[in-house]
């Protein structure tokens, strides 16, 4: 996305007055028919954002280029989008840094990889692997319309059960959106430089409770923490200030743990490289709870 007025293939916002949002491709000579009536293209061709165009019944729209965010929440889907609340934090969690280099798996359709190549920069390197074609296909179609093309990027049809291939290791963070990471974690730390950080995104409890078990036995992680991120908007009409009546809530846990020499999670002496047995905190009674669990009323939905 780039500033000045809209060009063809952009992907642009167009906003009715009851602020429902409709995202088309600029495309010379094409008519998108709207709720509100036919807008045609040619008229928004040239345009500068933040204006408005009139509808063939009389509608006004308001026209702009959608965020990164509000492009994830429309555009083309094949699997299930990570939603804009929990890209945020995948990117501070995993603290994905300029230049980085960085391994995803279960690309989907697009939404994380394009946040980690914003992070990552045109320094840094993604590698996505997919296993299911028509995801492949409709993420690349995403990526190129709000990226454009892009040599930060590598997409690969490949299953990271099976590992990184060894010509895309090491990388600084390895992030996951599969439904058994635990199954990774000893490729995770294989692929890993020492302090990389692996991340994983899933659902439900009982895959996080596995997948962090894992992490735990392998002895080659430290610093495990689970998160989830819930997001309640509110509505400020005058005196009126109140929360919104609807919130986005529990969509998936985060978790994340740094690569470290097989040690004690609580900072022991490190073991020899060649051992494969874990080492069990000293005190397990005085670790911090690293799971969040639900608690005795319903989750938030």
């Amino acid at each position: 996305m780039s500033p000045g007025p809209l060009r063809q293939g952009e992907p642009v916002l167009l906003i009715d007055r009851k602020r429902r949002r409709y995202m088309i491709v600029l495309r010379p000579g094409a008519t998108s028919d709207l709720r509100g009536g036919k807008v045609a293209h040619d008229a928004l061709l040239g345009l500068d954002e933040g204006g408005a165009v009139v509808s063939t019944r009389g509608e006004s729209f308001l026209v702009i280029r959608p965020t990164f965010g509000e492009f994830v929440l429309e555009m083309p889907r094949g699997a299930q989008v990570i939603y804009p609340k929990d890209l945020g934090a995948i990117l501070m969690e995993a603290d994905v840094f300029p230049g980085s280099r960085v391994l995803e798996a279960g690309t989907g359709s697009g939404a994380l990889t394009m946040a980690l190549l914003r992070a990552a920069g045109p320094t840094g390197r993604v590698i996505s692997y997919e296993l299911r074609e028509e995801f492949a296909r409709i993420a690349e179609q995403n990526i190129r319309r709000f990226l454009g093309a892009t040599d930060a990027l590598v997409l690969r049809r490949a299953d990271i059960y099976a590992g990184a291939l060894p010509e895309d290791r090491p990388v600084d963070r390895l992030i996951l959106d599969v439904p058994e990471p635990w199954r990774v974690v000893g490729h995770a730390a294989a692929a890993l430089v020492p302090g990389g950080i692996f991340l994983f995104y899933v659902p439900t409890v009982p895959q996080v409770t596995q997948a962090v078990e894992a992490l735990r036995t392998s002895g080659a992680f430290a610093m495990i923490e689970t998160i989830e991120v819930l997001v309640r908007p509110w509505n400020i009409d005058g005196l009126s200030v109140r929360p919104a009546h609807r919130m986005v809530a529990h969509t998936g846990f985060l978790t994340t743990a740094r690569r470290v020499q097989r040690q004690a999670a609580s900072g022991g002496v490190p073991q020899d490289e060649g051992s494969t047995e874990a080492v069990k905190p000293e005190d397990e009674g005085e670790a911090p709870d690293e799971v969040s669990g639900f608690g005795e009323g319903e989750p938030a939905g």
